[in-house]
């Protein structure tokens, strides 16, 4: 024992002996010092940490673990440690009792120690009783112990040995037992208990292993090897996901974020409040309101901090000692810098500096993983977060601000703008971290240097305003762009739903050139954008270099005494490149930061919107005896619109079935959606007691089994399911249908006729077993036997219903004698109400109406003359006053004059108004509805719209190929040589650099100042232009390829035939152009340019160190096998995650545009709760992938950052080892080199795999750019004649057709002939064949055998365009554009015409009816030889029917007309009737003739009550 150490307790602090410690080749430390401070280390470190992790674990318990095998041993070593504690205690009493006094720390430390022993067992139950499985507190316990007890372990044996005995035979034993029992504890403490009682884990097939790992496991981010190692034997599929943790899920992000924003809601209304007391606001006080400061608005930033601020803060932790620990290295090398220049140095100095360099990059490497994972994490929660709410608030949104933005923009919120967020959190903590670093480095180069430092400071500084003024700029331009891309994609999503009316009016080239201007001008500003791009490139690329260069030169220029030697040279370079970095990030920081407050912006203005009010309709009370009461009601749908509905009473009593009639725009439908509080009420009120079903006038059907759309989220009652689909006449279909009721319904009800979509919306009523029944003219879509059926069977007195309250919009007058009262409408009001027979007797409005329409016919046969409504899909702004009024004159045997015409399609085009101005909601419904059902696939299980396939295995190399043939392979290989020089310039500087401090070896002065300064400065500026070229040739390259391939996709779509939108959901299509064209214009580029700039400095790097320290390619092998091992399985694992990210991501987006169409439907079932989970679901499923590819990152970076340590520490080590032929100039250069390496490689492969997982928007867009297209538009060698058709004759030899190849044929052999000027009605019962016939003569079906002749000339050899330009239909509906669209694809003098008239802007044509009176104006301009009607007039009422039957009798009295008519009265008086049934001919004469012969024709008449 020291003899110093006798006395007092203060035997830490005895002196040091440097001598035995430091400056000898074997060190030690002092007895004294090992058995007190050494000893107490652990104990001090268990002490301090145990308060707050005992607190931690207080509010974790995640429930007990059951005591084993595992925990015995534990808790027996912790006790045996005590014990050898306390014996070494009583061995010191003993000694004192005995006279030998010991010194006082051989009583402390056994004491202390002990106690902490005894401290450390009970932890181990605490924590066992808590369900913790691993401890990291302990196991850094142990691990300290472990390591503190290396130093006497060794001294003890060196002492011995040198003594040739041993001193103190009892504390030599019990230190060895010590030792071997806290080494036992360290490695029993790395083993995991088993998972606690009642976790997650007995439950879930596939939990989170990361909840359950160990804490080394936790630490590397092992736990998720096995995941790595299965995806790199077998492509990862949707199963082999885990379940996501609980705090991540949708639920709980979206509650905590919309409870926070509900509180800045709640504060800003009290502000309001506050701010205007003591005046009642009304509306004066509004507009002076408004004139104040601007009002306050609810920060969604704020609400984002306070839901995800803690999370923030503890990543801020794990970044700041990340920082500090970056600064070390720096000084290591300056130690190890030193040590080469002293040959008189100890040798294990250099070891233990190469130890502790690698050491420290490890402590860096893992606690930088560990923040990345957090901060990443947080900002997937950003996104699910804000989706979610984005999602709940597109659910109550008025429906003025649903008309102010389309579908398409409120998905972009949803897709663009929350994965900005999620793009900015990496950076967010750059905010002060960067300034940190900054102001750091500065510090310690000032050390190294003095104030010469300042000079490349000032630098710095002059720098940042000049990017700020780019980064502004750049901003500009980014708003542009995104405006650009909205309406680019409006445009897309337009087409793409109104693709078939684009085919049938041959407008495609129309629509292409719009797109391609839109594209044109994107294009332009991101070409701009990129070269100011390069220019920032240029300065960050430079600036690091020209700091060193100013500062190295002033500190050799102010002061000749000054001596550039290795240690400071390559010091500051290391620091300098620390200093990088922060001012690296800078720019990408502001560009994501300008981004993000974009879209910041965006969201806080869509969720500041105006909400439908809950309270507008009142549910709990009404005056007893009635179901529905309106009170001088006034509604319109929206502020700035008039009234559409005003001062309506009416009283509708329980059980009732009332019936709403009025002529076309009156307010049917509007009234429907004021009873369900869709419309802003103005004054009055409304009751309505009881749950709710409503059935829209355009049928919302989801995409998901008819089953399901018939249930609607209630439980399946197979009894009353059935009875439900045999009332709505859905039996017959469901046979006809390949999957029967598990049939799969594509987007929008895209493989159902427009009858069967409506029986299904009404099937989902009648299940949904409601109070109150709001049919909104549910007969309109089906043919006149069906509607009587379903009157009968559901709606009327002895049908299904009776009893309920049921609310009727109709046009069918054979119903009303059934109904118990009518309400007639005219111009948004109530003319009359009251039973039908009183309402006869009263001679009003009602009685003229239906003696003008059944004046020859006794009330009883009228069944002929129902007919549909008007409906508002969208119904914002329903027409103000029923446009045909002033035309009642116009019946059958008035001559309607052109003038009168003329005015009619004027007032019809004021009425109108380009729809795309006013930027309304895309109906997200398909337009000709094929009245044939489409049998879908030939599957059993009825699935139509086919899985997105998740590509599996490796990208393609063609496909990189491919990208480099878009970009231009001359481009492609100067980029390379770019770089290759770039690097070679770099490399020259510093070697350069190490050659100039080798001077001052030679003299300790250096003589030729000025070549040296040249040479560098001038091979610097090199690398930064050579830089500056490559990044303008890959932004020119860049956007050729974005251009290309654009061009490409968008070619072939519009080229695409029908039977692809059929089978293909639009958000899939849009998806390509969106997120795919997206990823190609804006990422690609950044990505390869760093991929190149990391891989050529990861060569440099290798090839200078090799250069220094030859022995160094020996580790090179064995690294370069571990770094691509890693490489490997990452690549495989991330790359699958990334697919199936992607492929997860569109249901998210197609599910939210299907429930902004269909809110109105959701709100009235009272559904949105349940769509908002199934919402949340498909959120989740989408972040199962998110998860596990944010953890590959982690895992990689590991391994990676392994490599990259060890090549620092080899390169430290090789040169400790030939320190005797090596100069310290090689030795900086080789090691500062090292120091920058883990990055490099990191960033290596990052980009490698971000290149392959975002080329595959490549290879996305490719495979939709090559898909199967239609015929050619127009064959040169093959034209019609001028004047084709003269005759207009029709004729179908053999002709056969099915849908899509390996489906039924749908027409059978059809042989017809049509003379010119004939006018022929096509009947027959669903499902016939009447649509698709139609559909053959415009070649939306092609031939599966036999031809169409129109005029002798075989359709099939002529172009598309050249056919379809020349015919016209009457399609179902109108697509969204309005009238505005029209204008597309006539010629000249047409043009003319429509300018006037569509001048005159007003409301837009929201109705049903109003839209095919469009649909005829249209036809009228055409001046075709053939028109076709496809259940044209099913949807107006019966006085416009008949002006719309004039004027085809006489504008088209030359034409061929063929009608698919629903209703028999309007073709009675027709050349000829074809009766299709399942495809044949069934008979084809004149329609006295199949009279005569009893046949199908005759039925279907008497039915109809005409035969």
């Amino acid at each position: 024992m020291d003899p110093n150490c006798s006395s007092a307790l203060n035997c830490s602090l005895c002196p040091q002996d440097s001598n035995l410690s430091v400056h000898t080749e074997n060190p030690d430390l002092t007895p004294c010092f090992q058995n007190s401070l050494l000893a107490w280390v652990p104990c001090i470190y268990l002490w301090v940490a145990l308060p707050c992790y005992l607190l931690y674990l207080r509010h974790h318990c995640r429930g007990y673990i059951i005591l084993s095998h595992l925990s015995k041993l534990k808790t027996v070593l912790g006790v045996l440690l005590w014990c050898v504690s306390w014996a070494d205690l009583f061995y010191s009493f003993h000694g004192l009792v005995h006279g030998r006094a010991p010194a006082p720390v051989f009583f402390v430390t056994p004491l202390v120690v002990g106690v902490t022993m005894l401290l450390a067992t009970l932890l181990i139950q605490y924590e066992r009783l808590q369900g913790v499985q691993s401890s990291g507190v302990l196991i850094i316990f142990w691990f300290l112990c472990v390591v503190c007890a290396i130093v006497p372990f060794r001294s003890k044996i060196l002492l011995a040995k040198a003594e040739g005995e041993i001193s103190d035979p009892f504390r030599f034993t019990t230190f060895y037992i010590h030792f071997a029992l806290v080494l036992s504890a360290l490695i029993l403490a790395c083993f995991r208990e088993k998972p606690p009682l009642f976790s997650a884990k007995n439950v879930d097939p596939n939990p989170y292993p990361e909840t359950s790992a160990g804490f080394l496991s936790r630490l590397f981010f092992w736990w998720f090897t096995k995941m790595a190692i299965y995806g790199y034997r077998h492509p990862l599929e949707e199963k082999d996901l885990w379940s996501l943790k609980e705090e991540d899920r949708s639920q709980m992000v979206v509650q905590q974020l919309l409870e926070a924003w509900r509180k800045q809601e709640k504060q800003t209304a009290r502000h309001k409040a506050s701010a205007a007391p003591g005046r009642n606001a009304s509306g004066e006080d509004e507009v002076l309101l408004g004139a104040q400061p601007r009002p306050r608005k609810p920060s969604f930033l704020k609400a984002l901090l306070a839901t995800f601020g803690s999370s923030f803060l503890i990543s801020a932790c794990f970044k700041l000692i990340q920082d500090l620990l970056s600064f070390i290295n720096p000084q290591l090398l300056s130690i190890l810098i030193r040590f080469i220049s002293n040959p008189m140095a100890p040798s294990w100095w250099g070891f233990l500096v190469a130890g502790l360099m690698f050491l420290c990059s490890m402590m860096q490497s893992l606690i930088l993983q560990h923040y990345y994972h957090y901060i990443f994490v947080i900002g997937l929660k950003f996104r699910t977060g804000i989706m979610g709410v984005i999602y709940r608030k597109a659910l109550v949104i008025t429906n003025s601000v649903k008309r102010a933005s389309t579908v398409g923009e409120i998905v972009n919120l949803m897709s663009v703008d929350a994965q900005r967020f999620m793009d900015l959190a990496p950076f967010l903590n750059l905010l002060w971290s960067a300034p940190l670093q900054i102001i750091l480095a500065i510090y310690f180069l000032w050390q190294n240097l003095g104030p010469s430092v300042l000079a490349g400071v000032a630098f710095m500084v002059l720098l940042i305003p000049l990017n700020g003024a780019v980064a502004v700029k750049m901003r500009a331009f980014q708003v542009k762009q995104m405006k650009l891309k909205d309406s680019r994609i409006k445009l897309m999503s337009e087409i793409l739903n109104g693709i078939k009316v684009l085919k049938l009016y041959a407008w495609e080239p129309s629509f292409l050139k719009q797109v391609e201007g839109i594209r044109q001008g994107e294009l332009q500003l991101l070409r701009t954008a990129a070269y100011l791009h390069t220019t920032t490139t240029f300065t960050w690329m430079c600036s690091p270099f020209l700091v060193t260069l100013i500062t190295l030169w002033v500190y050799v220029y102010v002061d000749p005494n000054n001596v550039l030697d290795a240690e400071k040279a390559f010091v500051s370079v290391s620091l300098f490149n620390i200093l990088r970095l922060p001012l690296n990030m800078l720019p990408q920081l502001i560009s994501n930061l300008t981004q993000a407050s974009v879209s910041l912006k965006r969201i806080q203005q869509f969720l500041s919107q105006e909400e439908l009010d809950p309270q507008s309709v009142e549910r709990k009370t009404i005056s007893p005896g009635y179901a529905i009461t309106i009170h001088s009601g006034t509604f319109t749908w929206a502020q700035d619109l008039p009234p559409t509905l005003h001062s309506l009473d009416i009283q509708v009593p329980k059980g009732a079935l009332v019936a709403v009639v009025g002529p076309v725009g009156c307010g049917k439908s509007s009234l429907v959606s004021a009873l369900l509080g869709e419309m802003e009420k103005l004054e009055g009120k409304v009751h309505m007691k009881g749950s709710v079903a409503y059935v829209p006038q355009q049928a919302w059907i989801q995409n998901c089994t008819l089953q399901e759309n018939v249930l609607f989220g209630q439980a399946l009652n197979p009894k009353r399911y059935q009875q439900t689909l045999e009332a709505c006449a859905l039996l017959s279909d469901l046979e006809m249908l390949p999957g029967g009721d598990q049939t799969e319904i594509g987007e929008k009800g895209i493989n159902l006729s427009g009858g069967q979509r409506q029986r299904v919306s009404l099937a989902r009523a009648v299940y949904s077993d409601a109070d109150i029944f709001l049919l909104d003219d549910p007969l309109s879509a089906v043919d006149s036997h069906v509607a009587k059926h379903i009157f009968d069977h559901v709606i009327g007195p002895e049908g299904v219903l009776a009893g309920k309250t049921r609310v009727l919009v109709t046009h069918g007058i054979s119903f009303l004698p059934q109904t118990d009262s009518i309400i007639v409408l005219a111009d948004g009001q109530v003319s009359e109400m009251g039973p039908y027979p009183a309402l006869l007797q009263r001679n009003g409005s009602f009685a003229n109406f239906l003696c003008n329409y059944a004046p020859d016919e006794d009330q009883g046969h009228l069944e002929d003359s129902w007919t549909a409504s008007e409906g508002a899909e969208d119904k914002e702004a329903l027409l103000i006053e029923d446009t045909l009024s002033n035309h009642t004159d116009l019946t059958d045997n008035d001559p309607v004059t052109y003038v009168v015409q003329k005015q009619f399609m004027r007032q019809l085009s004021a009425l109108s108004s380009d729809g795309e101005g006013q930027g309304r909601p895309v109906p997200r419904r398909h337009l000709g509805p094929s009245e044939n059902v489409e049998v879908t696939e030939a599957k059993a299980d009825g699935a139509l719209t086919q899985e997105e396939k998740a590509a599996i295995g490796t990208v393609e190399l063609s496909v990189f190929w491919d990208y480099a043939k878009a970009v231009g392979l001359c481009t492609t290989l100067a980029i390379c040589l770019l770089y290759v020089g770039q690097s070679a310039a770099a490399v020259g500087a510093n070697v350069w650099l190490s050659a100039w401090t080798n001077d001052a070896m030679a003299d300790s002065r250096q003589n030729n100042t000025s070549l040296r300064l040249g040479v560098y400065a001038a091979l610097g500026i090199l690398q930064g232009l050579l830089v500056m070229l490559a990044a303008m040739a890959m932004a020119a390259g860049g956007i050729q390829a974005a251009r290309v391939l654009h061009q490409a996709l968008l070619h072939n779509k519009i080229r695409s035939p029908q039977s692809f939108f059929d089978t293909t959901p639009s958000g899939r299509i849009l998806n390509r152009f969106s997120k795919d064209i997206y990823v190609i214009d804006e990422v690609l580029a950044p990505v390869i340019l760093m991929l190149l700039n990391s891989f050529f400095n990861a060569i440099s790097t290798l090839v200078v160190i090799v250069a220094s320290t030859p022995l160094f390619t020996v580790v090179i092998l064995p690294l370069a096998v571990l770094y691509t091992l890693v490489q490997r399985f990452y690549a495989a694992t991330s790359r699958q995650l990334k697919r199936l990210e992607s492929v997860s991501r569109s249901p998210i987006y197609s599910h939210f545009s299907e429930t902004v169409t269909g809110a109105s439907v959701i709100r009235a079932y009272n559904r949105s709760r349940d769509f908002e989970v199934i919402s949340d679901t498909k959120v989740d499923a989408n972040q199962r992938s998110c998860y596990p590819y944010i953890i590959s990152n982690r895992w990689l970076s590991i391994g990676v950052e392994f490599v990259g340590n060890c090549v620092v520490l080899f390169a430290a080590l090789f040169a400790v080892i030939g320190r005797s032929s090596l100069n310290p100039g090689l030795v900086g250069l080789s090691v500062s080199y090292s120091l920058q390496v883990t990055f490099a490689l990191n960033w290596m492969i990052r980009m490698m795999s971000d290149l392959e997982s975002n080329i595959v928007a490549v290879e996305r867009v490719k495979e939709y750019s090559k898909t199967e297209t239609e015929a050619p538009w127009v064959v040169e060698g093959s034209r019609p004649p001028e004047g084709w058709p003269p005759r207009g004759e029709v004729e179908f030899r053999n002709y056969s057709v099915r849908y899509r190849p390996g489906l039924d044929l749908v027409l059978r052999d059809l042989s017809l002939h049509v003379h010119g000027g004939e006018k022929v009605g096509i009947v027959g019962r669903t499902g016939a064949g009447k649509s698709s016939m139609t559909l053959c003569l415009f070649r939306i079906l092609e031939a599966a055998k036999g031809e169409i002749r129109i005029d002798g000339l075989n359709v099939a050899d002529i172009g598309l365009h050249d056919l379809r330009s020349q015919l016209t239909i009457i399609p179902p509906l109108l697509r969204s554009g309005g009238l505005g669209c029209g204008r597309n694809g006539r010629s000249q003098t047409e043009n003319q015409s429509w300018a006037a008239e569509e001048q005159v802007g007003g409301p837009q044509l929201e109705i049903v009816g109003q839209r095919q009176l469009v649909c005829l104006a249209r036809a009228l301009l055409r001046k075709s030889r053939i028109l076709v009607l496809d259940e044209a007039t099913a949807a107006i009422d019966l006085e416009t029917d008949n002006l719309i039957q004039a004027t085809i009798r006489t504008q088209f009295d030359t034409c061929t007309v063929l009608t698919i008519a629903h209703r028999l009265n309007t073709i009675m008086d027709y050349t000829r009737v074809l009766v299709l049934d399942k495809g044949v001919v069934a008979e084809f004469d004149s329609p006295a003739n199949l009279i005569a012969a009893r046949g199908i024709f005759y039925g279907m008449a008497r039915d109809a009550g005409l035969a």
